[in-house]
């Protein structure tokens, strides 16, 4: 088999393999899923219990002192919905819990209607399920199914304001005093969520804190069933590093992640977007995740328990970070820009985005940096590439010998190998010379997919005319139709195969791809259309010299 169609057969079972991962998922969309109606109302109310009554055992005495002790039962009263909007973020926190109900992306569009801001916390039927929760392990102390009451019910960034900030204070006969602050940024996607504790009694207090995330296994709206991505939580740790915590883990209780350390967060992602709580480092903090009724999940953090005597006043608390997943999150927590999902292939995904950010500054066009990206690696591959286009040229202008071989042979198979392998000998011409290069571009290939795949900044990012989402598929297929047009013509520089059955598959290859490229993002079909218009003009200028070489050694004999 000659490298181009090793390189389009690999290609090929790559796609194979994403389309029937795709129909595996529609198919059977219980394995990956469990959303319903019944479970969306089940999900994610007052009444689920917090972390205290699930701490493992083994937790060091700071912190299993509280969390044994058994938070009081909630409140059946009804609370009031809070609304808050900053520059980027619109918000919903209720009255019970203080719990961020509902959070929309003022900056990002919707999955299905980009005249809409992306909802990314929402709770209620009919929806996904996906809210930010916190509270206090202690006896008397306020958690997620306590009251709370506020000053206000609307607050909004306004002039010179550099934040806003929600304050609740817990109703309550205790002698610690408490209020939670939500503090909302300017600019800014990381929140902060502390508790104000006050002892107004004659004796010392002590409380600790937890703050979890909790979502259902919701597929994403406007997800495709050829793309799959990862929705599921994560935990890292500076020993541990990153680790991804799938759904079904967490309910077979298989969750493998460090459940103590002292510094690292704990989050959930889904594509293009992610939530985690960042304790403040050198804090001791225990992880935890768990499996709640109905079609939720759990994961988050709990703190150590702290002291506070008569007369006191401290602040504990967290940072939220809501918002699109990107590679320059390192610099708000360290592994935090790890949230990108480049796949397995991140060691070559993350310098292509790299390079591909640095051309999008000079021209302010994702679709143009798609080009020169291609063209750059065109040009680092260039050597490897006219290896492999001399090895088919010369088996191009061999083609002749070639069919006279076979037809001196007839059915005689050893005799033919014999022969061809002869006549390869005698050209000096190694079939097999141009494999290697092409077999290195394959992952080239996969972690460009997944750099356009995972990127956050290609979602709604226009090229020209109908192009206006590189993210997504073609609406009208034009790209792919294209790509497989410039296939044929690829196809026809190429020497034609010796096996009639190896050459009708060589001509409906191009027809594959480009029903299976209507389905990839226009992004990747972009990349692959330039890569091979400038295929289609190294091999045709390689291909014509061989031949003009070939016509002139025939004519010197």
């Amino acid at each position: 088999m000659d490298l181009q169609r090793l390189f389009l057969f690999l290609i090929f079972v790559f796609s194979l393999g994403l389309v029937w991962d795709g129909w595996q998922r529609h198919q059977y969309p219980e394995r990956y899923t469990q959303q319903s109606e019944a479970t969306n109302e089940a999900l994610p109310k007052p009444q689920i219990s917090p972390p205290a009554t699930f701490i493992p055992a083994n937790q060091p005495p700071a912190i299993t002192a509280q969390a044994v002790i058994t938070p009081q039962p909630a409140q059946q009263v009804a609370g009031k919905t809070i609304h808050i909007k900053t520059d980027i973020l619109e918000a919903e926190i209720s009255t019970i819990g203080g719990d961020i109900s509902r959070l929309a992306l003022l900056k990002h569009p919707d999955a299905l209607d980009k005249n809409k801001p992306l909802v990314l916390f929402n709770r209620g039927a009919g929806t996904h399920n996906y809210v930010a929760q916190s509270g206090l392990l202690g006896d008397g102390l306020p958690n997620h199914t306590s009251l709370f009451v506020s000053e206000q019910d609307q607050y909004a960034l306004s002039g010179n304001a550099e934040q806003v900030q929600v304050r609740l204070k817990a109703e309550g006969n205790s002698a610690l005093k408490v209020t939670k602050i939500i503090t909302f940024h300017k600019g800014s996607y990381l929140l902060d969520v502390a508790y104000e504790l006050e002892n107004t009694g004659q004796q010392a207090a002590t409380a600790s804190s937890y703050f979890q995330l909790i979502r259902d296994s919701a597929a994403l709206a406007g997800s495709s069933m050829f793309l799959p991505t990862y929705v599921g939580a994560a935990v890292y740790t500076d020993k541990e590093k990153f680790q991804k915590i799938e759904f079904p883990e967490i309910e077979k209780g298989k969750a493998d992640y460090p459940k103590q350390a002292d510094d690292g967060w704990a989050g959930i992602l889904q594509h293009y977007f992610v939530a985690v709580w960042l304790p403040k480092e050198k804090t001791n903090r225990e992880y935890f995740t768990r499996k709640l009724d109905g079609d939720a999940y759990s994961v988050g953090v709990i703190l150590p328990v702290q002291t506070v005597n008569p007369g006191q006043k401290v602040l504990v608390g967290s940072s939220l970070y809501v918002g699109p997943a990107q590679t320059n999150l390192d610099k708000i927590a360290p592994g935090l820009g790890l949230t990108v999902d480049y796949g397995w292939l991140t060691i070559l995904s993350a310098p292509l985005f790299w390079v591909m950010s640095l051309f999008n500054d000079w021209t302010h066009n994702w679709g143009i940096a798609i080009i020169l990206l291609t063209v750059l690696i065109k040009l680092l591959f260039f050597p490897l590439s006219a290896a492999s286009y001399r090895s088919m040229a010369k088996m191009r202008v061999v083609a002749p010998k070639l069919e006279k071989i076979k037809q001196q042979c007839g059915s005689d198979r050893e005799k033919l190998n014999r022969a061809m392998m002869e006549m390869y000998k005698t050209e000096k011409i190694n079939p097999l010379g141009g494999c290697l290069p092409v077999v290195v571009q394959i992952p080239v290939f996969i972690a460009l997919y997944w750099a356009i795949l995972a990127s956050v900044e290609m979602r709604y990012a226009p090229f020209f005319g109908w192009i206006t989402d590189l993210s997504a598929a073609d609406p009208y297929y034009i790209l792919p139709l294209i790509m497989g047009a410039s296939m044929v013509i690829q196809m026809r520089l190429n020497p034609k195969p010796p096996d009639p059955m190896q050459a009708r598959i060589m001509q409906i290859m191009p027809i594959a791809f480009s029903i299976i490229f209507f389905f990839f993002p226009a992004g990747l079909v972009l990349y692959s259309i330039v890569n091979n218009i400038l295929s289609i003009g190294q091999q045709w200028y390689i291909t014509k010299a061989a031949e003009d070489e070939s016509k002139a050694a025939t004519a010197k004999r």
